[in-house]
């Protein structure tokens, strides 16, 4: 199944390599971080209260899409040309989104970026599974997505300085001169691979059918957490309409001569248990990452700024743990254990997190958070490396973004459904005759005991997961 490296590059290239990669995915990592806390100015400066979700919205979608069809694309047209071009994009959307004059252009400009942003976020982790032999790519792909952790760190604390200093639309401005050092830097040290075997057929049916499909499960996802302002027959007519555009792309795709996402790879146990797991990883991931900080914020009376603060050692364990975790791949050639182990890891954290109310120390909480992000760091590696490892080389491009893409839709789906969960429990009568206080840890240990659950499925699907060492 494994396969040697198909370049072979020097040190010094190699180098230069991952310096580019990791500028680029730089780009698109620091976007969500920086933008969140950039967000309410320029909610002020362009008056768009009631839109305030649309700019990561449009992003969000686009992005996930990107993430599919550019990296079936980029076998065909190489990897070089489509990172550039990846990168080229985001900036001049940046640009655009800079020179963004009220809601509705910001909206419309950051769903083009998002089309640079996926791209970016896909490309990096498919170059690095060609450069280098199975046995050297998880080393690798923990010191890529250690940038992830990176920039959740970094990306606040930035966006604040930025914005306070310069104003919001250097937010984006900033991004010009990051991804002119990163195309420098790729145009000069990458090789342009791509498939010799793949034919020059786009897959416009699939392409359509796709993007029809997940738009509008995207967009009922959305609405209906605000059922109020948006009837259930639409959201329910969206669903629907979603539904006939799977049935319809799954047929496109059992037709297509080069299909953007071949049907036959779900016949890989380790493919369909891999997507399954980065599915419910990320879902656990975001869980702590949203409602720690607002935990400290709304029940320990923290300010935004501490809040932040608190969440450092978990986003930094993250990203130790992602270059811990592909070291040890490197070493032992064998990963099902740690699939397994992270299951388990971030199990706890969510049942720690779940025990949280009114006494709950800042110690304890920063303890607990820390748990969840050791898990959480070990999955950004580990089905990535497994996938690359079951298939050939003709199959890389699209397996490795089908693993970023179920990421995504994780993130897409879980949000939500932890939404309805808070909002249905500050409904219920028990938070009703609460404190806000307590009706706040009420639905907050509501959240985490879901998340056990999402843990528990995991576990269970890890040992399904057959090795190929």
């Amino acid at each position: 199944m494994n396969y040697e490296s198909h370049y072979n590059l020097a040190k010094d290239q190699i180098i230069l390599v991952m310096a580019g990669l990791m500028v680029g995915l730089l780009l698109a990592a620091f976007d969500y971080s920086i933008i969140l806390t950039a967000m309410p100015k320029v909610i002020n400066s362009l008056h768009g209260m009631e839109y305030y979700v649309w700019p990561f919205t449009s992003y969000m979608l686009t992005s996930t899409i990107a993430i599919i069809l550019f990296g079936k694309l980029s076998d065909i047209y190489g990897r070089n040309h489509v990172l550039i071009a990846g990168i080229i994009t985001f900036v001049v959307t940046s640009v655009m989104c800079g020179f963004a004059t009220n809601m509705f252009e910001l909206i419309l400009f950051r769903g083009l970026q998002g089309i640079g942003g996926g791209i970016l976020i896909s490309l990096p982790f498919i170059v690095v599974g060609e450069i280098f032999s199975p046995r050297e790519r998880a080393k690798y792909m923990g010191i890529l997505a250690s940038v992830f952790g990176l920039a959740d760190v970094l990306g606040p604390i930035l966006g604040g300085v930025i914005t306070d200093t310069f104003g919001w639309r250097w937010v984006f401005f900033v991004n010009v001169p990051v991804g002119i050092a990163a195309v420098t830097l790729i145009l000069y040290s990458l090789p342009n691979f791509k498939l010799p075997d793949v034919k020059k057929v786009i897959d416009y049916s699939g392409i359509i059918t796709f993007t029809l499909a997940l738009s509008s499960l995207f967009l009922a996802i959305t609405l209906a957490g605000d059922q109020n302002t948006y009837p259930l027959t639409d959201i329910a007519g969206l669903l629907v309409f979603s539904v006939v555009m799977f049935t319809c792309f799954v047929l496109a795709e059992k037709k297509a001569v080069e299909p953007i996402l071949p049907l036959c790879l779900f016949k890989n146990s380790i493919f369909s248990v891999s997507a399954v797991e980065s599915f419910l990883a990320s879902a656990l991931m975001f869980c702590g990452i949203i409602y720690v900080p607002l935990f400290a914020q709304g029940v320990l009376g923290m300010s935004a700024t501490n809040s932040g603060l608190i969440m450092i050692p978990m986003l930094f364990s993250l990203t130790i743990t992602s270059i811990i975790t592909g070291q040890i791949i490197s070493k032992a050639g064998k990963y099902k254990k740690l699939v397994i182990a992270e299951f388990i890891i971030t199990g706890i954290g969510v049942v720690l997190l779940a025990t949280m109310n009114e006494n709950t120390s800042y110690y304890l909480l920063v303890a607990y958070s820390t748990v969840l992000g050791i898990g959480s760091g070990m999955s950004y590696n580990i089905f990535n490396v497994a996938v690359q490892n079951a298939f050939t080389l003709r199959e890389i491009g699209i397996v490795t973004a089908s693993m970023r893409f179920f990421r995504n839709v994780g993130t897409i789906v879980f949000v939500p459904i932890f939404g309805y969960i808070m909002n249905f429990t500050l409904g219920s009568s028990n938070a009703v005759t609460a404190s806000k206080t307590q009706a706040l840890v009420l639905s907050i240990q509501n959240i985490f005991l879901a998340a056990i659950i999402v843990a528990f499925a995991g576990l269970i699907v890890a040992f399904f997961l057959k090795e190929y060492p």
